[in-house]
């Protein structure tokens, strides 16, 4: 471990990393030995072979994909296979986020099974659709199941399954894990599919070995975006999919980033889930996901460009209505007081938009350190809505022992959706909270990254304004991508001074603050806070007071100019 810095090594063995040969594996993942040989997943070899008949005899194919920014990247992977491939006869079904609603629908399965459709390709979704794949399956459509969500006891009955929960493919989690999700996203799952029909038949379409790496960007972009830990092989393809992302020839991209000025040879992870990843998600929170999945696949620039000006447009109505509801649920707080004495947050209104709900419910369990529940009605007068957990329990099994007053549910550990009996609404919180009593009794749960503690907030080393430099900002990147199981180091400024604090934002809203920090021995550093003003933090912020400063490194490359600063994670 000596041939890396101090800071590097602190940092390695703060993630459980002490020795050489582990460090290298962990800071230079490597393509042929960190990917996984794909037929290690149980129905791979039925699910290329299947796929490889429905092509030779020009069956029609349909895509049937989940309508976030895991399923519409793993769809546009199928897509680029079939672009390659020269293959015409299919077509990409993207349920409607606010009328559909999650998962194969029975209505969608008629139309294909009238359309003549003989077989179904699912991405990110399917893994407790029993019913609607025997229907399927009694309609002549034969279904590939692609997901990564937890199965219930029954699996359906599909020609063939891909999901690393259900089979001995390695990394997979345990089902009642109630810190992170595990194993691949629904893209990776496709990655892989598409990575082993490849290695199959590959050389009969006369592809070029290596062609499925440059979707990797869309792999990466997937892993990035849902909540699965940067750990293993998703380190591996959250790696290599920002070096491809940086190099993308996607129009639709290239637009996207234009669009918010973002340098894609420099783009980060940060750049992808605050930036990318909302943008791609207004589709079908705002309008049809269809919009985000032609924005990715399209080829032709001036299609890339209006759809890049679309998304950007809903993406800002989107910020404002999630703006107005956190504001009704405030003054709703406010009356029933602040500290909600349940261990669990139910609330909603039946005026709500179902498809931005899962935001309102993660800006809750935030806030409040909970897991968050939050309900509306979609087009259908249905009660549904977005769950969030805070890392204490695994939402999904939540759900599972409050199945009664669920018609349908699912999701990962951290993140799910759900349809309620309408007359059950109202006694919801109190049910969940007492089942989240009983789970979290009977199982402990464990931080996969230990971190040291000061002034009750987590940080992993303490450092001086004088270590904020370049040489510690390379060592730092190694250790990127960031993001769950491997999140950003946390870094302690003691008994720093409050030299100067200055709101900016674009158009001069002053939404953001940036405050200059100094400390004894004169170091003078910047520390900005996003969507945060001067009553953000606990303590009172004036100038010339000192405080203890919590903070990630952060690179500035603003209109071109590079600007080592902070990014303030809290000021106590």
């Amino acid at each position: 471990m000596q041939k890396y810095g101090e800071l590097l090594r602190e940092l390695l063995e703060k993630r459980g990393i002490t020795d050489e040969n582990q460090a290298e594996i962990f800071l230079n993942p490597d393509y042929r030995r960190d990917f996984h040989d794909p037929f290690l997943m149980r129905d791979m070899e039925k699910a290329c072979v299947r796929l490889y008949e429905a092509i030779d005899n020009e069956e029609k194919i349909v895509i049937y994909a989940d309508y976030d920014c895991d399923g519409i990247p793993g769809a546009v992977i199928l897509n680029d296979l079939f672009k390659l491939i020269n293959y015409k006869n299919y077509e990409v079904y993207i349920p409607q986020r606010n009328s559909e609603g999650y998962g194969l629908n029975l209505e969608a399965i008629k139309q294909f099974a009238d359309s003549n459709v003989k077989l179904l390709i699912t991405i990110d979704l399917g893994i407790t659709a029993v019913a609607e794949i025997a229907q399927a399956e009694v309609d002549g459509i034969d279904v590939i199941i692609t997901d990564h969500h937890l199965p219930q006891p029954e699996l359906p009955k599909a020609y063939a399954i891909l999901n690393p929960k259900v089979d001995g493919y390695p990394e997979k989690m345990p089902a009642r894990t109630t810190v992170q999700s595990g194993g691949l996203c629904g893209a990776g799952v496709m990655f892989k599919f598409v990575q082993g029909f490849l290695k199959k038949y590959g050389e009969f379409y006369k592809i070029r070995n290596g062609a499925e790496k440059w979707m990797l960007d869309m792999a990466g972009l997937a892993t990035l975006s849902d909540m699965v830990p940067l750990t293993g092989e998703n380190r591996a393809i959250a790696y290599y999919g920002m070096k491809v992302f940086k190099k993308s020839p996607r129009p639709g991209l290239q637009k996207l980033l234009a669009k918010m000025n973002i340098d894609q040879k420099h783009i980060s992870e940060d750049d992808i889930g605050f930036m990318v990843t909302p943008r791609l998600n207004a589709a079908s929170r705002m309008d049809d996901p269809m919009r985000a999945f032609e924005l990715l696949a399209t080829d032709d620039e001036g299609e890339a460009g209006v759809l890049a000006d679309h998304l950007s447009k809903i993406n800002d109505e989107r910020k404002n209505i999630v703006k107005g509801i956190m504001r009704e649920i405030n003054i709703k707080f406010e009356k029933r007081g602040k500290n909600n004495d349940k261990e669990v947050i139910v609330i909603g209104n039946p005026n709500w938009r179902v498809g931005i709900l899962g935001l309102v419910a993660g800006k809750i369990s935030d806030e409040y350190n909970k897991p968050v529940f939050v309900w509306g009605k979609d087009e259908n007068d249905c009660i549904k809505g977005s769950c969030r957990s805070d890392g204490s329990v695994s939402v999904v099994e939540l759900m599972t022992e409050t199945r009664e007053f669920f018609l349908d549910f699912g999701g990962h550990e951290l993140a799910g959706g759900f349809t309620v009996h309408n007359d059950k609404i109202h006694f919801l919180e109190e049910a969940l909270s007492v089942n989240f009593r009983k789970i979290t009794t009977t199982a402990s749960s464990t931080s996969p990254l230990t971190r040291g503690r000061g002034e009750g907030v987590s940080f992993d080393l303490k450092l001086s304004l004088s270590d904020i430099n370049m040489k510690n900002w390379r060592e730092l990147e190694k250790l990127s991508p960031f993001g769950l199981g491997n999140p950003k180091p946390v870094f302690l400024f003691s008994d720093v001074k409050i030299e100067n604090i200055k709101k900016f934002g674009k158009n001069g809203s002053g939404e953001h603050l940036e405050i200059t920090f100094s400390d004894s021995g004169k170091a003078r550093v910047k520390a900005v806070s996003f969507f945060s003003g001067i009553d953000s933090f606990k303590n009172k912020l004036e100038q010339g007071l000192n405080a203890n400063l919590l903070a990630t490194f952060d690179l500035s490359r603003f209109r071109g100019r590079e600007e080592l600063r902070l990014r303030i994670e809290d000021i106590v």
